[in-house]
């Protein structure tokens, strides 16, 4: 579903801000696939997503979704490909509409749009079965406006409206980072739901280990641009977050520095 052959990316080349944030990574997944990615600060993950979501091209190399080759694509043209959710809870919905008219907007990208009704009453039931799954009662909070929701639950809604059209390929940048333990945990619960559910090939990029242990059949460990360690099935569920220390000294050749993932 997902073939990344030796990207490199070098922001500010010839500049003393010079950064090669992409070092020949290759990365490639099978559908289905639900992988966690970890990696110090600078290790190019947040580079390795906006690549594939063609934010920025990359410099060399070739990036494949479904065997179609979108290296070249700009990202309005790789959208139909994508679902996409950041870290920012306040990204991702529109605080002035409706829940179900951002659910609306969801369903509808990429579609041709007439004059007919805003929302049919199918739709609305659509939605509510959709809802339901986020348990956090939004199934019966329709018409409220996404604005005087809180921060998880914006971000569940986001996680929702990412994954009603069955995107190719899911892509979570820390998508729980900036929430409390208990809502995180929430969202992380409905993101395995939907994932199964869809049998959706998702990359998640995550600050917190064992989360990054608990959650998907595959983790990777990037370190400086590339792929150190890359793990799955029986051996990855038997995995600690020391094992994980230890893989990255043994494959950097340095301690692992980053509080934020050792702390959580």
């Amino acid at each position: 579903m997902l073939d990344i052959n030796k990207i490199s990316k070098t922001f500010n080349p010839g500049t003393v801000n010079e950064k090669k944030a992409l070092n020949g990574l290759e990365l490639h997944l099978n559908e289905g696939d639900f992988v966690t990615v970890i990696g110090g600060n600078g290790a190019g993950k947040s580079t390795m997503l906006n690549a594939i979501a063609g934010t920025w091209f990359v410099d060399r190399g070739s990036i494949l979704i479904d065997g179609v080759d979108v290296t070249r694509l700009p990202e309005y043209k790789r959208a139909k490909y994508l679902g996409r959710v950041f870290q920012d809870p306040m990204t991702g919905t529109a605080a002035s509409m409706q829940i179900e008219e951002n659910l609306a907007l969801a369903s509808r990208r990429g579609k041709h749009r007439g004059l007919k009704k805003g929302i049919t009453a199918k739709e609305r039931d659509f939605y509510k079965e959709q809802l339901k799954i986020l348990e956090l009662g939004l199934e019966d909070r329709l018409t409220t406006h996404v604005g005087l929701l809180s921060g998880g639950q914006r971000q569940a809604l986001t996680l929702l409206m990412a994954t009603l059209e069955k995107p190719k390929l899911l892509l979570l940048d820390e998508h729980t980072a900036a929430l409390d333990p208990k809502t995180a945990s929430k969202v992380l619960d409905a993101t395995d739901k939907i994932v199964e559910r869809d049998h959706l090939t998702t990359i998640m990029i995550t600050h917190n280990m064992k989360d990054a242990i608990v959650h998907g059949n595959r983790l990777v460990m990037m370190h400086e641009g590339h792929i150190i360690y890359d793990v799955s099935g029986e051996e990855k569920k038997k995995l600690a977050v020391s094992d994980l220390l230890h893989k990255f000294e043994e494959a950097s050749g340095s301690e692992f520095a980053n509080d934020r993932m050792m702390l959580t």
